[in-house]
């Protein structure tokens, strides 16, 4: 069972069994696929160099574009220059940060406790932000009030709904997230 982040002097740590260990890589893993999967390609080397996206558009899976979202809800012509200029950057920010926190599993692999520096930590806070996000989407949460609703609803379900267990997780990932900000912003120990 998992034990919170707490700062020492290794750096931040937590304590994850092998199947939250197993459904945290999987979640990641997947997220960063998507990001990579869906990643539009530039025609234009210098596009590519750059990391200028000519024709990006908002993404069709709800998903996506919830990680990936509109500058500008007012302003179609604004939302659509600023994807050009920053989607390719922004997913690829995404992309590192979820690889990161897979590497640091896949490092600690075999271990009870995961540590991580405070760079690994930052990764960690993106990585988990965006597969909450994904999930979050998914489960049809936007406000608090959805939160509360699907956390009603799955509490009535059976153990081993889809529902039941996307929820579970999701409250797992958020849990776990806000641990590693208490974590962060805690005073290191001497």
């Amino acid at each position: 069972m998992a034990r919170s982040f707490t700062r020492g002097r290794a750096g931040l740590a937590a304590r994850l069994d092998d199947d939250e260990r197993e459904v945290l890589h999987r979640l990641m893993t997947d997220v960063a696929g998507m990001l990579d999967q869906a990643r539009p390609v530039a025609a234009d080397p210098l596009e590519e160099l750059v990391g200028i996206t000519e024709g990006a558009v908002l993404p069709d899976d709800p998903a996506l574009a919830r990680l990936l979202p509109d500058a500008s809800r007012d302003d179609d012509e604004a939302a659509a220059e600023f994807r050009r200029l920053t989607e390719r950057g922004l997913r690829h920010r995404k992309h590192d940060a979820l690889t990161t926190a897979v590497a640091t599993l896949e490092r600690t692999a075999g271990s009870a406790d995961l540590v991580l520096t405070e760079q690994e930590a930052t990764a960690w806070l993106t990585a988990l932000n965006d597969v909450r996000l994904v999930l979050a989407e998914r489960l049809g949460v936007r406000t608090d009030e959805d939160a509360e609703r699907v956390a009603v609803r799955a509490a009535l379900l059976p153990a081993d709904d889809p529902l039941a267990w996307l929820a579970s997780v999701y409250d797992f990932l958020t849990w776990l997230q806000e641990s590693l900000v208490q974590a962060l912003t805690s005073a290191p120990r001497r």
